[in-house]
């Protein structure tokens, strides 16, 4: 029999398989970004149909196979139904998931993009936070935390505000990250400065970004 293995994690994709299955991608704190099959997954009443949804996060039960996993269980922390209603909401979250996809591998020690993806999507939902301060957030520490982030270049115009910003960004835990408000001209310079950076260092279209403002 097959190792049964436990792992925290959220799921970034879901798929349609034969008549009644799903296959899941889930970004995982012990192995990086797997790829599992539910079985029966789509079936009315089954209990895997509400756990194999995009953006839900808890503990998966997993059996190891030789080029995927299978979903043997789960126990659902967070469900972030509040995105069901809120349609700019759950397309900023789709994004989310699709530029964590693109960084993270299988095996990968990925439990900083993990918990950055955690911390963001919970961003959304918090109505203090303009959405473009939680994209420009997210977009410049994942940066960061790949290494792909090449400092502000010294000819671009910023106000000191946005300047101090990028720099807490930067160097802040996560946890932290999501603790300060802008506005005004100043949530203009940065979502401005991290849109554009992020499409630089980037080699790939998002086409969930297409869906944002």
């Amino acid at each position: 029999m097959n190792n049964l293995v436990q792992v925290t994690g959220m799921v970034l994709e879901v798929y349609p398989v034969n008549d009644y299955d799903r296959r899941v991608v889930i970004l995982t704190k012990e192995r990086g970004k797997i790829t599992a099959f539910s079985r029966g997954a789509r079936r009315l009443n089954n209990k895997m149909m509400a756990a194999t949804n995009r953006f839900c996060f808890g503990q998966f039960k997993l059996y190891e196979g030789k080029n995927a996993y299978n979903l043997a269980d789960a126990e659902i922390s967070y469900y972030f139904e509040e995105l069901r209603e809120d349609f700019e909401g759950a397309f900023l979250g789709m994004y989310f998931l699709e530029v964590a996809s693109y960084y993270t591998r299988e095996n990968n020690d990925d439990t900083l993009m993990l918990k950055l993806l955690f911390q963001s999507i919970k961003a959304i939902i918090k109505e203090s936070l303009d959405n473009r301060l939680v994209r420009s957030i997210y977009e410049i520490k994942a940066l960061v935390i790949n290494g792909e982030f090449p400092g502000i270049p010294g000819n671009i115009n910023l106000s000191g505000t946005a300047r101090f910003a990028i720099d807490f960004i930067v160097s802040s835990s996560i946890e932290k990250l999501y603790t300060f408000t802008l506005s005004g001209d100043a949530i203009d310079e940065l979502a401005s400065f991290a849109k554009d950076l992020f499409k630089r260092c980037t080699d790939k279209p998002f086409k969930s970004a297409e869906l944002l403002l």
